[in-house]
């Protein structure tokens, strides 16, 4: 891929955010997704950024493999994986717009019912809500994974939902983002995202990655749980919004 200056600057920025998402400051996903998304087409970026969210991912799972809340992974992935199926045939049959507008208005309509629910006075038990929340969050979260790699903000609701502590809640997403990451890979070779120039990409990328993973878990350990839930809130309502924005102007 032929980068000039500028474009280097971006594509490196936006690794280092992966790193950083993936151990520390969650909700930060659609910001490097845009950011890829702006100095290559957005169908290709999807398959550049693959490989290096699994690398982040094989980070946070070392990092906070003991904290993992199983149960919920084990409620989640079956779900999940059967939206990346879906999402695949629907890859082939969306255009660029179509899809942001229909993340875009997944993740803020999601959020907002998060924030309602928190807000009132006697929150419902986790596991009453784990029952219908798992399905529909797992489905969602699948399709949205491979159609722009725009899963987090979506499992950032589910998680907070689930009212986890933080280290849970990070133990968790990262077992569970490896799954389907990788569960991903066969799907977009298929497709062609996957290749042999986007790999050369990536090994150059993933220095930053790394740092990105480094930096991700000294903030982790400095933000208190109530912190950690809002700034993850504020970034994937933000997010949402900057996606339906982009598809709508």
């Amino acid at each position: 891929m032929n980068f000039h200056g500028w474009d280097w600057f971006l594509a490196a920025l936006g690794a280092l955010l992966i790193g950083v998402a993936k151990t520390g400051i969650t909700g930060l996903s659609l910001l490097f997704v845009s950011l890829f998304a702006s100095v290559m087409p957005a169908r290709r970026s999807t398959g550049v950024v693959l490989p290096l969210l699994i690398l982040g991912d094989l980070v946070a799972v070392w990092s906070y493999r003991s904290h993992a809340n199983w149960r919920h992974f084990r409620r989640l992935f079956p779900w999940a994986a059967l939206g990346v199926v879906c999402g695949a045939v629907a890859l082939g049959r969306m255009d660029d717009r179509q899809a942001r507008l229909a993340i875009g208005l997944i993740v803020v309509g999601l959020t907002v019912m998060h924030v309602i629910r928190r807000a009132r006075s006697r929150p419902s038990d986790p596991e009453e809500q784990a029952a219908w929340f798992a399905p529909v969050f797992g489905v969602l979260a699948g399709f949205t994974t491979i159609v722009s790699n725009a899963a987090g903000p979506l499992m950032v609701i589910y998680l907070l939902a689930m009212r986890l502590p933080k280290m849970e809640y990070m133990g968790t997403g990262a077992v569970f983002f490896l799954a389907l990451n990788l569960f991903k890979v066969p799907f977009m070779i298929y497709l062609g995202l996957v290749n042999s120039g986007s790999l050369r990409l990536n090994l150059e990328l993933a220095p930053a990655v790394l740092a990105g993973a480094w930096l991700g878990r000294v903030l982790l350990g400095r933000i208190n749980q109530r912190v950690f839930e809002n700034v993850a809130l504020v970034l994937t309502l933000l997010a949402g919004a900057r996606m339906l924005a982009s598809a709508l102007l």
